[in-house]
């Protein structure tokens, strides 16, 4: 039996501004979109005084304006329902381009943010090989883990803060996703007993990936996070493993809440 060694990670990962350049990238070949809402369940908003789905779809236009073309994405934008997981205050924002806060000092991000960045997470080497497992740090309201269930096979999503956790079980047990795994846990450290994963995808910026992430991705997988960049702007980083180490990319300068270590 071989031993099978993981890449030794650098010290430099999210701590420089190496870059390296993307260009022509292709979208990535993502398993078909598959509906979320079982038989007997509502897709159409209840006590809701818009029309879902005719503002959903321009949201969408504007994201594939924007440069978002992964087709699945696209699809799973238009689907999953936004303003189930705001509160009833917000719900005619819901799909306006913008942040709003879901409790406990959090937000639910950008549509735009959450297409572009979930883009990015499938055009690696593992999503285009099959493989279709990812973790997601920062569960929030859960409307990221929802979209994500659309477009992989399989969703870890953990959660340091149990009112949220909470929240988010709530909002999603009505779409009986049975491919999303919600954990209660230190986003920090990871979820090793789902690991490797083809894709971790972060809600929150900090100073550096934690090591953990870059141990716990896939060879041929992508690691799509928020980082400091200097001067407390924040940017977004790809790092992408690969046999011989890692590759890191920054894009463009995003706004996230911060990344925080523990359970509360």
């Amino acid at each position: 039996m071989t031993e099978r060694r993981s890449p030794q990670v650098p010290g430099w990962i999210a701590r420089s501004v190496q870059t390296s350049v993307q260009t022509g990238s292709s979208a990535a070949r993502s398993p078909a979109p598959k509906s979320i809402y079982p038989l007997g369940v509502s897709a159409s908003p209840v006590g809701v005084g818009l029309d879902s789905s005719a503002v959903r779809a321009r949201m969408v236009q504007r994201i594939a304006a924007a440069g978002v073309s992964n087709p699945a994405v696209l699809h799973a934008m238009a689907t999953v329902e936004r303003h189930r997981f705001v509160d009833s205050a917000l719900v005619n924002q819901a799909y306006e381009d913008t942040s709003l806060p879901i409790g406990l000092a959090q937000t639910i991000s950008k549509p735009s943010v959450v297409a572009r960045m979930i883009e990015l997470l499938l055009d690696s080497d593992a999503a285009r090989s099959g493989q279709g497992r990812v973790l997601e740090v920062g569960t929030g309201c859960g409307y990221q883990a929802a979209v994500l269930a659309m477009v992989t096979k399989e969703v870890y999503s953990i959660e340091r803060l149990r009112g949220l956790h909470e929240k988010a079980r709530s909002n999603l047990r009505p779409m009986r996703l049975s491919n999303v795994h919600l954990i209660l846990g230190d986003g920090m450290v990871g979820f090793a007993s789902g690991a490797p994963y083809a894709g971790i995808i972060c809600a929150a910026g900090g100073e550096a990936v934690p090591q953990a992430w870059c141990e716990q991705l896939a060879v041929g997988g992508r690691l799509v996070a928020p980082v400091v960049v200097g001067s407390g702007k924040q940017a977004l980083l790809v790092i992408d493993k690969s046999s011989h180490g890692f590759t890191q990319t920054v894009l463009e300068a995003v706004n996230f809440v911060p990344l925080k270590s523990g359970i509360a």
